[in-house]
């Protein structure tokens, strides 16, 4: 079937099988591989993308069921709050190997959205579907302290 995908404000039309997993549109046809394959059954977030500003695992996303939303992956997310995030995680050094790091940034960049000024509770909770196999969640927590301090 052939179904239109508006991914970082563009539409793309792609040409799936309804149930094709959105992260296989995004990395294998449309070439955009920031987001990343982890476990495939929404386990680990390194797939995460938002869609209509959502922090969503896109393994389990059937590509026709986010047809007409706005999906934003790592390549095009941008703004204030995505701007601090990435500065703080930089300032910090978060990543070690880097693999699950932009589903980190896009989780906390939703979290940011939604919740200006997270405590430790909602920070962990709104990250726990990201596992860190180098376990950096110690500067994880405090790079999310550090941009919304300064947003």
């Amino acid at each position: 079937m052939q179904i239109t995908l508006k991914i970082n404000g563009k539409p793309h039309k792609v040409e799936v099988e309804a149930d094709t997993p959105l992260l296989w549109v995004i990395r294998d046809q449309l070439g955009l591989t920031g987001t990343k394959f982890g476990c495939g059954i929404a386990q680990c977030g390194a797939c995460t993308v938002h869609i209509d500003g959502q922090a969503t695992r896109s393994c389990v996303t059937a590509a026709a069921d986010a047809a007409g939303m706005d999906i934003v992956t790592i390549e095009g997310l941008s703004g204030q709050i995505a701007d601090e995030v990435q500065k703080a995680w930089i300032a910090l050094d978060v990543p070690q190997c880097g693999y699950c790091q932009s589903g980190q940034i896009m989780s906390a960049v939703a979290l940011l959205t939604s919740t200006p000024r997270p405590g430790d509770g909602e920070i962990d909770a709104a990250m726990s579907g990201n596992i860190c196999r180098c376990a950096t969640y110690v500067r994880i927590r405090q790079a999310i302290k550090d941009a919304a301090a300064k947003l």
